[in-house]
């Protein structure tokens, strides 16, 4: 399908500028730093259960940098997945919020202590909470872009999954309901596909060639893209959101990255070794161009590492919920619930 994007500000790496590739080297950098000291945590017996991820920090970032945050419809609502640290981060969160939802802390911003670590929740950023069932929030996001379609402005939904979620029917209900001719949704369907369910490799469940292809049938624009080049990332998430903004019409974009961890601890959270690594490339792209040498690469990484060792030992120290919180943030009316009327 021949895609509907018109020409932007970024239209190759080259025109990003330098300020920007370093700003998203350092993003990437403190997102793929973070996802290790959360595995880390893990091993360590200071959390439950780990999944995040490492590897798609090139697109990731971009993706965060791009969102025009804040509340309610004239700002974008972001209905992510539990591997979109990077974006959070991009976005302006701290690290040491995961690190405290990975100790289930009562100072965790986004659930209290009470959810897995990547299950964020910003209502002042309009990111809606991240749920453990898979891909369910490709049938939620076209709520919001309903809602914002009504008020007008500029403002869109953005929904990510990976690929084998796609074969859930809440995928199928996205791009029906976001494609009706009488009423398009101003919605960015994103799809990073790391060519892994949980422990079941693509080809055993892909008929089609790409992912993207699946929106022909819908009528809605697509493109696939190198989801491992940060460049490429931003130009092209950047001529999507330009899309949805102007049109208020739905577009699909496949992202092709990888899957450096393995799915989640439940298959052992160990480096994977033969796939691309964005950071490693990006990082060599930025010492051909001599954006920054090796020398301050490093120096960055061990700031960051040090950063994050004292947020670890900070969190370690910090109280866990009590029981008299169970029903915060669960139901509106927390005195009916207690029984308080």
């Amino acid at each position: 399908m021949s895609s509907g994007l018109r020409p932007v500000r970024s239209a190759t790496e080259a025109d990003l500028s330098a300020e920007l590739l370093v700003r998203m080297h350092g993003l990437m950098l403190k997102a793929r730093l973070l996802e290790e000291r959360l595995i880390q945590m893990y091993k360590q017996g200071d959390g439950y259960f780990w999944i995040g991820g490492p590897g798609e920090e090139a697109f990731n970032v971009p993706l965060g940098l791009l969102i025009d945050k804040g509340s309610g419809p004239q700002h974008d609502y972001c209905h992510f997945h539990y591997r979109n640290s990077g974006t959070l981060l991009a976005m302006g969160a701290e690290p040491i919020d995961a690190l405290r939802q990975m100790k289930n802390t009562a100072t965790d911003p986004y659930s209290g202590g009470r959810n897995f670590v990547g299950h964020y929740s910003r209502r002042e950023w309009n990111v809606v909470p991240v749920s453990s069932p898979i891909e369910v929030q490709y049938s939620i996001a076209p709520g919001t872009a309903l809602a914002q379609k009504r008020a007008g402005g500029r403002g869109i939904s953005i929904v990510t999954g990976g690929d084998a979620g796609t074969a859930e029917g809440d995928f199928a209900t996205c791009l029906v309901w976001a494609s009706r001719p009488a009423n398009p949704l101003p919605l960015l369907i994103i799809v990073t596909n790391n060519h892994y369910g949980i422990s079941t490799r693509s080809e055993g469940q892909h008929g089609e060639t790409r992912i993207s292809d699946r929106a022909r049938a819908f009528n809605i624009e697509s493109k696939t893209i190198d989801g491992n080049d940060p460049g490429v990332s931003y130009r092209e998430l950047a001529a999507a959101m330009d899309y949805v903004r102007t049109e208020r019409k739905p577009f699909m974009l496949e992202a092709v990255l990888s899957r450096l961890h393995g799915h989640s601890s439940a298959s052992g959270a160990n480096a994977v070794l033969d796939e691309a690594d964005c950071l490693k490339g990006f990082e060599r792209t930025m010492e051909e161009r001599k954006l920054m040498t090796r020398a301050q690469m490093d120096t960055l990484r061990a700031e960051f590492t040090l950063e994050l060792q004292e947020a670890h030992k900070k969190v370690r120290d910090e109280p866990q919920p009590t029981g008299d919180t169970i029903f915060d943030h669960v139901f509106s009316e927390r005195d009916l619930v207690r029984g308080d009327q």
